[in-house]
């Protein structure tokens, strides 16, 4: 009996190790590189951690959809996705759409964001948002609104 005592007792304290594993916090990411971007969120999905998105993740930025497991990344009332079409620099200095570069990155992301970005026309030079309840229903929410926007600093640039 002890040792069936013990053995549970392990495994609770196993239990609480793993709830108690860093957050990110992502919060005012406006994104940048997606080569920058999926080397930053292939070690953030390696770690364990889980992510709250509490405020502006746009660009690459929501390359971390695809990246970390959805059942790792809850959504404050603040969260707020952007979505555009991959661009690189052409003649003049002028943004021209990446289509390659934008089928990859749309090829990353869950497919009910698939699917929302579809309906709205798919991934093109104008910027569209996932925010309030249509990105409620597609992630768990964060239940610690306040707390999250004080938690942990968003993550590096």
């Amino acid at each position: 009996m002890k040792l069936v005592t013990g053995l549970l007792a392990a495994l609770l304290l196993l239990a609480g190790v793993g709830s108690s594993q860093a957050v990110v916090r992502i919060a005012d990411d406006r994104g940048g590189r997606i080569g920058t971007y999926v080397d930053k969120y292939q070690g953030l999905r390696t770690s364990g951690e889980t992510v709250i998105i509490d405020g502006l993740c746009a660009s690459a930025c929501t390359i971390v959809l695809g990246a970390v497991p959805s059942d790792r990344i809850c959504v404050t009332s603040h969260a707020n996705l952007g979505f555009h079409a991959a661009w690189d620099f052409g003649a003049n200095g002028r943004a021209v759409t990446n289509t390659e570069a934008t089928q990859m990155l749309y090829s990353m992301y869950p497919t009910p964001v698939r699917k929302w970005i579809a309906a709205r026309g798919g991934l093109t030079p104008r910027m569209i948002f996932l925010r309030g309840k249509q990105l409620q229903a597609m992630y768990k929410p964060c239940y610690l609104d306040a707390q999250a926007s004080t938690d942990k600093p968003a993550l590096p640039r």
